[in-house]
């Protein structure tokens, strides 16, 4: 019996995100577009905006929220907003209760944020909370710097061995979002890295709940300096730690730990950023120097940083395959 599809609304479908979400989910085999919201693009073909969509979807934006399409009901919404806007949206549309909610934003991933009114929102990050996903309702997406880091030290934290970590990632411009800015102008970044928000960047405290989630005595102290880099998309970030374990034991860890996760993989090869770009997965590989664990993370910062991890969880959330529409192959060259 084939199974009827599931209706998704999108709130902000005119920026990097909604964009990578459209790509996705316009070839998901039990999702259905029921609308894309963009005030400032209302009337518009959604190809005209994101135009490598042209003969892909005839799509509309539009600025009106419908929960029904046609007789079909929308059984899930993401929330493609800039942070701070996805409260603000919350707070003035009031939603069914039952309606699934996916926030890409960073308004309801801390614990302290984390309800809404009725709403109460649930971590996701898979690889930590599948099985609280799997129950949710609402879903925070954890942030693309969070993701990378969070799935390279995860293991460690399991095992109690988190101390003294001290990161350091780059991303491309894509992570500063749509909006022009000097930083992102192609004249800026061109043959060009800036360190930024260092020892201070605001998935700082994502990271260490997820981590105290795993590893409760809170003796944890991440040091991460951000980096901007000259590329457009992909993170690739390394932490080193202190560590006694021999190299062969870490990695039976990590191996042991990701086993069920589809989309982590361990590496015995050092990895590179088009491993990852256009997909899904992160991937991670780990150096010993003496006492000294290095571990590298690349994922692609609008896949498993945002929208492909948001559908992840959308497939966790209806009980389908995690893989569904996500079995997306790198852009090597």
């Amino acid at each position: 019996m084939q199974m009827q599809k599931i209706n998704v609304g999108i709130i902000g479908g005119a920026g990097y995100t909604g964009g990578e979400l459209i790509r996705i989910l316009i070839r998901h085999p039990y999702v259905s577009i029921a609308f894309v919201h963009s005030r400032s693009n209302a009337g518009k073909p959604v190809s005209s905006i994101h135009q490598d969509l042209v003969d892909e979807t005839d799509l509309l934006f539009t600025d009106t929220i419908v929960f029904k399409n046609g007789s079909k009901k929308i059984d899930a919404l993401f929330l493609c907003l800039g942070h701070g806007e996805s409260a603000k949206f919350l707070a003035e549309n009031p939603l069914p209760d039952q309606l699934k909610v996916i926030d890409l934003a960073n308004d309801f991933r801390l614990k302290k944020d984390a309800k809404s009114k009725k709403r109460k929102f649930v971590y996701g990050l898979p690889e930590l909370n599948r099985t609280a996903i799997k129950k949710a309702t609402n879903v925070a997406n954890p942030g693309c710097f969070a993701t990378s880091i969070q799935l390279g030290l995860l293991p460690l934290a399991k095992a109690g061995l988190l101390k003294d970590v001290y990161t350091t990632g780059i991303t491309g411009s894509t992570g500063a979002g749509q909006s022009l800015s000097p930083t992102s102008h192609f004249s800026w970044r061109s043959n060009n890295i800036q360190a930024y928000k260092t020892l201070t960047h605001q998935h700082l405290g994502e990271i260490l709940e997820s981590l105290h989630q795993l590893q409760p005595v809170k003796t944890i102290e991440l040091n991460f300096v951000p980096w901007r880099g000259d590329f457009t998309r992909g993170i690739f970030v390394s932490s080193t730690v202190h560590c006694e374990l021999d190299l062969h034991e870490i990695n039976k860890l990590y191996k042991k730990f990701y086993t069920s996760h589809p989309f982590v993989s361990i590496s015995k090869e050092p990895i590179f950023l088009k491993q990852v770009v256009n997909t899904n997965k992160a991937v991670l590989h780990l150096e010993k120097a003496g006492t000294k664990l290095i571990i590298h993370s690349a994922i692609d910062n609008l896949l498993k940083g945002a929208s492909g991890q948001a559908v992840q969880n959308l497939n966790l959330m209806f009980g389908l395959e995690e893989t569904e529409g996500l079995k997306l192959k790198a852009s090597y060259f």
